[in-house]
């Protein structure tokens, strides 16, 4: 798992045990939450998003902002045999 920020690292534990209640406070009411091909915005909708899927992976990177997470990214691994041009 990579090193993540204490907000950040709150969160990924909040959503792994699937706590909602202790995992809002932890996000930015205006959080940009990419994870591979799923790009969501808002609180909310990520929360709305976690709570019918089954739990991802810990991010790349994070960006923390006023002590909650803003920007949750995990990106896409690029394909066997798929060249990027």
């Amino acid at each position: 798992m990579p090193d993540l920020p204490a907000p950040a690292a709150q969160a990924w534990d909040a959503i792994d045990r699937r706590d909602w209640a202790d995992l809002r406070p932890l996000l930015h009411p205006y959080l940009h939450w990419h994870d591979r091909d799923v790009a969501l915005r808002g609180r909310s909708h990520v929360m709305a998003h976690l709570a019918d899927h089954p739990t991802p992976r810990p991010p790349d990177e994070v960006e923390v902002r006023d002590g909650q997470v803003y920007r949750w990214v995990r990106r896409l691994l690029p394909r066997p045999g798929v060249r990027n041009r």
